[in-house]
């Protein structure tokens, strides 16, 4: 240590009030400042494990000279050092008046907190009310947020968060929240309070002072960390050294949590609509509450208005999206579209939901919609649904309708459908009793009606051992049809004279059973626990004749590994197969023998059929063979980093492949993925399907996706676009091509500047990205919203 480097303790205005623990920092304050004479200056300061109040705490000073009136006034020259609480002043010279608890520094200060550090040339301030100001500083303030619990998710699919904005139901998994640093300078400083600042001709960024490639300069700027609040007036963000946005008044969050206001709007282009502008303006009503009011204006359609409003409570959660566009000029008539998702607890086991979906006309999505998933839909879900649990039975009231677009086949309206069910696995002898009900009354506005009520008991008595199981399982399916209407069908058709009451009864018997060995091995040296598990399933079925049975809801299921240990080969109740068959199966699997976590999972199937097939769909032909398809998957980690999935259907009879899909993923790290992946199905469907977001170098990715259908001869949608991460900023451009059900190509534009942790200008990408690049990841990736996910 420096021998003329003095050191004074100085006792603060509550000196007699101070807690022990401060009088303890008080003991080691001489040997912080030792370090800091030494040089060692780090850029925040180490903040206090146990809170302490500024007003009681102990004032330290440390010079090379110190001088004054003790009890009035010191004065410290020559690498002058001034401490109290976590908060750290150094200047050439610091005049403390103890009477005021007022500090003057001069010269080369610095002011340095655990959040803050601040420089300039002089400051002058009331340390325990934090007031004053501060001459042409230089600024650095952090934010850092408090770590969230993570909220379960409510049967909405919403994280469950409460009216006062506190979590109801977690996941026992903290969230931490990212921190938010910025950045600037000023002509003054004014200290209002503790966090609280406000600059005059400031400038104001996220970004290092060594990069300033963007910065928002402002005539007045307060920054209010108890709130977590900035407001500026007469900014100008400037990227580049280039302006490029004014605002007279803007406020804007300081640690990335939700805020009332306008959002940056949103430029793109599409082939059908042409330039597109979105001025979206956010309302945050409350924790568990937002809306968001978007106008849309597209130069060739004219002015669309977008709403969403999502709420969260304890017992119901929800969200409303309507849109509307007046007179639309190419289609020269008003269209709307509107989506409301309801889910509602009512208690003593009651609950409630509503689905409700409906637009204009058949091309509203084709016209005006950039997504896959919207574009191809051809029936629009309205549903309600009440149903009820108990402790061993559940009953559930289902209204189900469509609105069909495109000229599609309109499916059945359920109006209403009543399902019951009841499970006991307590009975004598270790037996199981399982029985479903349904009632259902099928509309529709051309076909034949119907309503069909359904019992079916079943009694099983599983067995099993840490190796080895076995369920005999025995059930009575019976079902009752009324029917009308026929008199709508034409003469042709096979139901115009089928009777208006039919039965079908028959009994379901069935066999489950199989074993689990285990052994060590080596993958790729990784210890790992393999497994081989072969299976046997029974079933035996009688043959009804169903041929004069209507068809309301029933296809053909998928085969599929489930579908070989399933009772009916057709899903839906109004066929059941004839089945005398066995399926034999073996899964092989790899474990980490430390968690149980499954790395890899190989399975070989196949069913074997004892009799010919005697119930079938209208126009279905009856299979002939007494073997069914070859059923083969393999699904998991292969490589490190490298993940695959691999089904085939194999048809022995024919020597055809019926079903395959191919896939692949390699994924070394956050933001580079890959995927690849192939699938086909006979006579129905050939998609090839490549995605990635690559890392290019110096802060450049790719991403793209390609979608080709073998079977049309098309592409049904491709992607290309590039990303920049700068560190402060992030740009992306993107453009996407995309074919509708009408056959109609359309083309959007995306290009986005992401100033972090404040503002995204531009058409936002992320939410295509995400939804057709699998394992795609923001490179700046920030922590997602606790309450709503981001948009």
């Amino acid at each position: 240590m420096d021998p003329g480097l003095l050191g004074a303790a100085v006792q603060s205005p509550k000196l007699a009030e101070r807690p022990p623990e401060v009088a303890e920092r008080s003991a080691l304050a001489p040997l912080y400042s030792a370090h800091v004479a030494a040089g060692v200056i780090p850029d925040f300061a180490t903040k206090s494990s146990t809170p302490i109040d500024k007003k009681s705490a102990p004032t330290l000073v440390r010079a090379r000279n110190i001088s004054g009136i003790n009890e009035v006034e010191i004065v410290a020259a020559g690498e002058a050092e001034l401490q109290r609480a976590d908060d750290t002043l150094r200047a050439d010279r610091i005049i403390y008046r103890q009477a005021e608890d007022e500090v003057e520094a001069i010269g080369d200060v610095r002011l340095t907190s655990p959040d803050s550090v601040i420089t300039g040339p002089r400051l002058r301030m009331r340390m325990a009310g934090s007031t004053g100001e501060f001459e042409s500083p230089a600024y650095t303030i952090r934010s850092q947020p408090k770590d969230v619990p993570e909220p379960a998710l409510t049967m909405g699919g919403l994280p469950a968060v409460g009216p006062d904005g506190k979590v109801f139901a977690t996941t026992g998994k903290m969230l931490p929240r990212s921190v938010v640093t910025a950045s600037g300078s000023a002509e003054r400083l004014e200290f209002r309070g503790e966090d609280l600042y406000h600059l005059k001709k400031a400038t104001y960024s996220t970004c290092q002072s060594s990069q300033r490639d963007w910065e928002m300069v402002v005539d007045e700027l307060d920054l209010d960390y108890t709130t977590a609040t900035g407001v500026a007036r007469h900014a100008t963000v400037r990227f580049k050294d280039v302006p490029f946005l004014y605002t007279p008044w803007l406020s804007f969050p300081l640690n990335n949590d939700r805020k009332s206001g306008l959002l940056t709007p949103t430029i793109g282009t599409t082939s059908k609509s042409g330039l597109e502008v979105t001025m979206p303006w956010y309302w945050n009503i409350a924790p568990n509450m937002d809306a968001t009011i978007a106008p849309r204006l597209m130069s060739r359609r004219g002015l669309q208005l977008n709403t969403e409003f999502r709420y969260l409570d304890y017992t119901h959660s929800g969200q409303a999206r309507v849109e509307y566009l007046p007179d639309d000029k190419l289609a020269n008539r008003d269209r709307y579209g509107y989506a409301l998702l309801h889910n509602q607890t009512l208690g003593h086991g009651f609950s409630a939901a509503l689905n409700l979906n409906g637009v204009s006309d058949d091309n509203y999505f084709s016209d005006l919609s950039t997504r896959v998933a919207a574009v191809s839909q051809g029936n629009l879900l309205r549903q309600g649904v009440l149903s009820y649990g108990g402790p061993w039975y559940s009953a559930a009231l289902n209204v189900q309708t469509y609105q069909t677009l495109q000229d599609l086949p309109s499916p059945y309206r359920r109006l209403p459908q009543l399902t019951g069910a009841a499970n006991r696995y307590d009975l004598p002898l270790g037996m199981a009793f399982n029985m479903n009900a349904e009632y259902v009354n099928f509309d529709h506005p051309t076909e034949l009606l119907g309503k069909r009520t359904t019992l079916y008991p079943q009694l099983s008595l599983p067995y099993a051992t840490s190796a080895f199981w076995l369920t005999p399982k025995v059930g009575f399916h019976s079902t009752h049809y009324q029917l009308s209407g026929q008199e709508r069908l034409a003469a042709t058709d096979y139901r115009k004279n089928v009777p208006d009451q039919q039965n079908r009864a028959l009994p379901i018997f069935s066999v489950d059973g199989g074993f689990v060995m285990e052994r060590d091995t080596n993958w790729f040296g990784r210890s790992l626990q393999q497994t081989l598990e072969p299976r046997a399933y029974y079933l035996y079925v009688p043959t009804r004749d169903q041929s004069k049975l209507p068809v309301f809801d029933t296809g053909i299921a998928s085969f599929s590994h489930a579908q070989m240990f399933a009772e009916n080969r057709y899903a839906g109740g109004d066929r059941i197969a004839n089945a005398n068959q066995v399926t034999l199966a073996v899964t092989s699997r790899l474990l980490d023998p430390t968690t149980g976590a499954e790395m890899l999972r190989a399975t070989l199937g196949q069913l074997h059929y004892f009799t010919l097939q005697e119930v079938t769909l209208p126009g279905e032909t009856a299979r002939t063979g007494r073997s069914a398809d070859i059923l083969a998957a393999l699904s998991g980690q292969v490589l490190p980093k490298t993940y695959a999935d691999f089904g085939w259907q194999y048809n022995p009879r024919d020597k055809l492949t019926e079903r395959l899909t191919v896939g692949g993923r390699y994924h070394p790290a956050p933001g580079q993925i890959f995927n690849a992946g192939y699938r086909y199905a006979r006579e129905l469907l050939g998609q090839i399907d490549v995605s990635a977001q690559l890392p290019l170098g110096g802060g450049w990715h790719a991403v793209g996706r390609y979608n080709y259908s073998t079977k049309e001869s098309r592409v049904i949608e491709t992607i290309g676009g590039i990303e920049y991460n700068a560190g402060c900023w992030v740009g992306r451009f993107v453009v996407q091509r995309l074919a509708t059900i009408a056959d109609k190509p359309t083309t959007a534009t995306f290009f986005q500047l992401e100033l972090n942790d404040f503002s995204r200008i531009g058409s936002n990408p992320l939410e295509l990205l995400r939804r057709n690049i699998p394992g795609y990841g923001i490179i700046n990736q920030p922590t997602a919203d606790p309450v709503f996910a981001a948009q």
